[in-house]
């Protein structure tokens, strides 16, 4: 494993604090070598101007004792200078005197020469090698006002040289103390730096034992209060995601509540029948006990099947797919049609189209329906009419449900829909949760149930609507 997939693998499962030590540290490290590195350079640019001036002092010197008056090239050497420039250099200095065709020639005769050609009466500074060491060296060639005696050369060349070792050493006392210096600033750094954090992350210490001090069951908001400004969005959110938690439990207590309500009914119910019918002695009173027992039996499984599909329409995941809603229509339709036989009601379908797709969870939306259309042949009257179709458009899509039964007022469409809350005109039989249940469904497939009265005459038209995906 390379190393920046293996600094992704320790940051994932690092720390805060560990997160910023494996940031921040190597980042101050690469500024603290970049700053000493400039630093030394910075100081060797300032060793050689400083010590290129004391060369050019002892070149201008050299070059003001140069003389041809005698005929010939004489140098008077200035010794107090260069002795001073010996202490100065820590070292040998250096120095020749020659002509330019080498026939006269004074000094270190085998200092090496300047890598270039020199421009006359412009000092040029070089470093090089001599024995072996390490010499910074300063050349100048100017014209004489005659050739000497023995020469044809009119100009002169004039070379002092020392060695570096002083420059090296003050360069490197510099770059020490630049480092300690650094090192200093950078501990310095490190520790205000951890102050500064600790500081600044004893708010989500704070709330860390805030929220660890809670008991299971409190689900109340995290104060946002003295939070810093980057953490309130993220509170904001635990905040949101406590407050639909809260709603959730809030509902399913109300469901265990209302479905312990309604099968304890039940229940209670089979108990009586079954104990009139071991008292009765009347065959006749006991076949009755036993027909109202096998009815009660009904109802009850009847009820237990809705609670759970409302639970399950409240908890499952919506998978949606690609969905032929006319075939759903045509499978609700002959599951629900000895039902509707029984009351010789006319139950019926119609499609757009043979083949009517639409983005839904099937299982859902064939659960949403049959409620509808059992609630529909429940209310609908013998020989009425019930029909059922599937419609769409660029919002989205919609199931139907028509029927010619008695309809209901404005008062009870608004109100229908909640858990166990039945019309006016519920007979036996039925628990109000069917409208729940396909309620419930449309609301995870970002939908709604609407009640409406039929364009036409009497009864009622339910529709489930759902909107299209956002990316379709």
């Amino acid at each position: 494993m390379s190393v920046l997939p293996r600094l992704r693998e320790r940051l994932r499962r690092a720390s805060l604090w560990q997160r910023l030590a494996l940031l921040l540290f190597p980042a101050l490290l690469v500024v603290t070598g970049l700053e000493l590195w400039m630093t030394r350079h910075n100081a060797l640019a300032a060793a050689n101007a400083a010590y290129d001036r004391s060369l050019l002092g002892a070149l201008k010197s050299i070059d003001a004792n140069i003389s041809t008056a005698s005929g010939g090239l004489s140098v008077e050497l200035p010794y107090t200078m260069f002795e001073f420039f010996e202490l100065t250099a820590s070292g040998q200095v250096f120095f020749r005197v020659a002509t330019s065709d080498g026939l006269v020639e004074l000094g270190s005769a085998d200092l090496p020469a300047p890598p270039t050609a020199l421009a006359m009466g412009v000092p040029t500074f070089y470093d090089a090698t001599y024995f072996g060491e390490a010499v910074r060296l300063a050349a100048y060639r100017r014209d004489l006002d005659r050739a000497p005696a023995g020469s044809t050369g009119r100009s002169v060349l004039i070379q002092v040289g020392e060695s570096t070792r002083s420059r090296q050493e003050f360069s490197a006392r510099f770059v020490r103390s630049a480092a300690l210096r650094d090192g200093l600033v950078l501990a310095m750094l490190l520790c205000g730096t951890a102050i500064a954090l600790a500081a600044a992350l004893r708010p989500l210490s704070r709330l860390a034992r805030e929220v660890q001090a809670r008991t299971p069951d409190d689900l109340t908001r995290i104060a946002e209060a003295d939070l810093p400004a980057e953490v309130r969005p993220l509170v904001a959110a635990v905040n949101q995601q406590m407050s639909r938690t809260q709603d959730l439990v809030t509902q399913q207590r109300q469901f265990l509540d209302d479905a312990s309500h309604q099968l304890r009914t039940h229940l209670t119910t089979l108990q009586m029948q079954a104990d009139y019918a071991r008292r009765e002695q009347d065959p006749a009173q006991v076949q009755l006990a036993l027909d109202a027992l096998g009815t009660e039996i009904g109802r009850a499984t009847r009820s237990a099947q809705q609670l759970l599909a409302l639970g399950r329409s409240d908890t499952v995941s919506v998978e949606p797919a690609e969905t032929d809603l006319a075939a759903l229509l045509r499978e609700v339709a002959v599951d629900l049609l000895p039902l509707a036989r029984a009351k010789r009601i006319d139950l019926g379908i119609h499609s757009p189209a043979p083949e009517f797709l639409a983005v839904a969870d099937r299982s859902l939306m064939r659960e949403a329906l049959s409620n509808l259309v059992t609630n529909a042949i429940a209310y609908t009257p013998a020989e009425g009419t019930i029909t059922l179709f599937a419609a769409g458009d660029a919002a989205g899509w919609s199931l139907n449900v028509e029927d010619d039964g008695p309809g209901l007022s404005e008062e009870e469409r608004a109100a229908l829909g909640q858990r166990f809350r039945r019309g006016a005109r519920a007979g036996k039989g039925g628990f109000g949760l069917g409208l729940a249940i396909a309620r419930s469904i449309a609301q995870r497939h970002r939908g709604e149930v609407r009640l409406e009265p039929r364009e036409t005459g009497t009864g009622l038209h339910a529709i489930i609507w759902w909107p299209r995906p956002a990316a379709a």
